[in-house]
């Protein structure tokens, strides 16, 4: 077969969660099936992060925006393609397409506001929320499988886009093997040099999107700095320092700013080194499909604290300490525990690294291969081009 599969944003330099999925997704593809070839349509970028393989082709795609890039210049590269089947990785779909869709719908948190004009995060995930409300729900009802990530987020699409019955799978997300703790003295001085880093330090992603939580876990660090002996700074990554600001002196504790680390965006060939110097990783999310940054510390060695909602239980298992999101005193006790207890963070890492061996991007792909082959046997297949009206 000729399979092709959608990786828009894959070339650009900063990479985010669901371009990590897609990259190792291909890598494991193109080793677990030398039978096929993967055909990748990307838009050009600064960062050619897939290697010559022989079974691979990436077509580079121009394309003015997310969206004309999407359903008019992808359909067509498609069919320059011949390929057999699409695979679109990353929510959303062209609506008119003449191959078999595979389509991976990560999450359905763009459904689940009432607002037709979300409010909170920036301009451009307000308007990425009202592309993917204009483009999953028919993408959807044309997709011949839809693929997701974790047995939750497969509850709320069955909810929210009823009528998928066996055409809706769960295939996990998993951790690179890249992932580990890093010893190398050298390599770690070099990291913190790069990004600033304190000796020790607590490790915080930040976003503009509302679901990250930014706003509690930041009143939580303000509660665990004002009350311990000797606290550790925070670093939070890919955050804005006049936002950050702001939230501190809502919180009354302007002062605080001085122990906030903003590196900006941590490169993603970096992360192994930084989660390893990190004393605890924080992700109480308010709402995630998955997870992945759970598994990647967990993988170095850095105990986790998360939240008990949404698909991270499911993904953290009992390998860390889950807290509700919505309360900012449990989130700084949490801190404090981790932070303060190192039989309990020795006990987080051991458990954290036997979790995170459970995730394989290997079985990610051979759970991938028979649906592709699934696709491929569809009925779409061999009919005429298939369209979606957009309703």
């Amino acid at each position: 077969m000729r399979i092709g599969i959608e990786a828009q944003r894959l070339f650009r330099a900063n990479k985010h969660g669901m371009d990590v999925v897609a990259l190792e997704t291909i890598r494991h593809l193109v080793d677990a099936a030398p039978e096929h070839t993967f055909v990748v349509f990307v838009r050009p970028g600064p960062d050619p992060c897939l290697a010559p393989h022989p079974n691979l082709e990436v077509h580079r795609v121009d394309g003015w925006s997310y969206p004309t890039w999407e359903q008019h210049a992808l359909p067509r590269a498609a069919h320059r393609a011949n390929v057999d089947l699409l695979h679109c990785t990353n929510n959303t779909a062209p609506l008119r397409l003449e191959v078999p869709l595979l389509l991976t719908l990560h999450d359905v948190i763009f459904l689940e506001g009432t607002a037709l004009w979300p409010q909170g995060g920036s301009w451009y995930q307000r308007l990425g929320t009202v592309y993917r409300r204009w483009v999953v729900p028919p993408a959807v009802r044309r997709a011949d499988t839809v693929v997701t990530v974790s047995d939750h987020e497969r509850g709320r699409i069955a909810d929210r886009l009823p009528g998928l019955d066996d055409r809706l799978a769960v295939v996990p997300n998993a951790v690179s093997d890249r992932f580990g703790p890093v010893t190398d003295a050298s390599a770690l001085r070099a990291v913190r040099r790069r990004y600033t880093l304190p000796d020790e330090f607590l490790l915080f992603f930040g976003n503009t999107d509302p679901k990250k939580n930014m706003r509690r876990v930041v009143a939580a660090y303000a509660q665990y700095a004002v009350t311990a002996e000797a606290p550790r700074p925070l670093v939070v990554a890919d955050y804005d320092r006049d936002r950050l600001r702001d939230h501190l002196r809502a919180l009354g504790h302007p002062d605080l700013i001085d122990r906030i680390r903003l590196p900006g965006y941590i490169a993603h060939d970096d992360l192994p080194a930084v989660y390893s110097q990190a004393t605890a990783f924080l992700y109480p999310s308010l709402r995630e499909s998955f997870g992945l940054p759970i598994l990647e510390a967990m993988a170095c060695g850095t105990p986790v604290v998360t939240a008990n909602a949404a698909a991270m239980p499911e993904v953290a298992g009992n390998a860390a300490l889950q807290v509700d999101p919505q309360d900012p005193d449990a989130i700084a006790q949490a801190i404090r525990t981790v932070a303060e207890t190192p039989a309990r963070r020795r006990d987080l890492v051991k458990r954290g690294q036997k979790r995170a061996r459970t995730f394989s991007w290997t079985r990610t792909a051979s759970e991938l291969l028979p649906l592709y082959e699934k696709v491929a046997r569809s009925p779409s297949a061999s009919g005429p081009a298939q369209t979606a009206a957009v309703s």
